[in-house]
C-alpha cells in the first residue's frame, strides 16, 4: 500500500501546479494537520482516494468549516484495507486555541481510547500532529513533544508514527525518519512524504476480533444516539 502523508505547508506541485505523477499509485492520503480545508478537499478529489486527517494547533477553522469529503480520525481507530490507524491531533498547550493540550490532557485522551485499542488488538499507524518527546521535537513549549506518545509507542508498538508540526526550516538538525526505541518508525510528514507500506503488515483480523469490533461499534453508535 502506498500512502501520501501531508502536513503543515501546501506544495505547489500538489495544488496550483498539480502533477498527477507525484501521486501515482497512491492508495490513501493522510493529513497530519495545519493545512487548509480546501487543500485537503482538492487532494482527495484529484487523487481520487480517501483522505483521513487529524487537526493541527492552527486548524481552529475546522470547527466551522471542516474539510468536506475527508474523514476525521481524532480519538478513533480507522481501518483501511486491513491497516489500523489511530489519530491524536493537536500540540502542546501554549494558548487557548481549541486543539492544544497539556501532557495530562493528552494522557486522558489515550486512556479513554484504551478499550477501543484492546478490542482492535492495537494499531499499525499512529497519526499525530505533534511529535513524541525526544524524537524530532524542539525545546520551546509550542514545539515540545508529548512524553505520553513514547509510552503509547512502547505499549502498542505500531509500525509507524506519522506527525508534522516541526518544520524543516526550524533547524539544521531536521530529520524526516527516526526509529523509536520501541521499533516504531517515526516519520515527520512536513510538506509531504510517500510511504510504501509492506504487504506483510496488512493482516486480516480474526473472526473473534471482527465480532468484538462489531459489538463495540454497535454500542458506540447507541451511545452517540442517546
Amino acid at each position: 500500500m502506498k500512502i501520501l502523508a501531508v502536513a503543515d505547508t501546501e506544495l505547489p506541485y500538489l495544488y496550483e501546479y498539480y502533477n498527477p505523477q507525484r501521486t501515482k499509485d497512491v492508495d490513501l492520503i493522510v493529513s497530519c494537520g495545519d493545512l487548509k480545508a480546501k487543500y485537503l478537499e482538492f487532494l482527495t478529489t484529484v487523487v481520487n482516494r480517501p483522505l483521513i486527517y487529524v487537526r493541527g494547533n492552527h486548524d481552529s477553522h475546522y470547527q466551522t468549516e471542516p474539510p468536506e469529503g475527508c474523514i476525521c480520525i481524532e480519538d478513533k481507530i480507522f481501518v483501511y484495507k486491513g491497516l489500523r490507524f489511530f489519530g491524536l491531533g493537536g500540540s502542546r498547550r501554549y494558548n487557548n486555541s481549541p486543539y492544544m493540550y497539556t501532557e495530562r490532557e493528552m494522557e486522558r485522551r489515550i486512556r479513554r481510547a484504551r478499550r477501543r485499542l484492546e478490542v482492535y488488538e492495537g494499531i499499525d499507524i499512529l497519526v499525530t500532529h505533534a511529535p513524541a518527546s525526544g524524537y524530532g521535537d524542539l525545546e520551546d513549549l509550542p514545539h515540545r513533544g508529548f512524553e505520553c506518545f513514547n509510552t503509547f509507542l512502547d505499549c502498542y508498538k505500531p509500525a509507524y508514527m506519522l506527525h508534522g508540526h516541526v518544520h524543516k526550516e526550524y533547524g539544521s538538525d531536521f530529520v524526516v525518519r527516526r526509529t523509536h526505541e520501541s521499533g516504531t518508525e517515526i516519520i515527520n510528514c512536513y510538506g509531504c512524504q510517500i510511504i510504501d507500506i509492506p504487504d506483510d503488515l496488512v493482516k486480516e483480523p480474526s473472526l473473534q476480533t471482527r465480532r468484538r469490533i462489531r459489538r463495540l461499534t454497535f454500542f458506540e453508535k447507541l451511545k452517540g444516539e442517546s
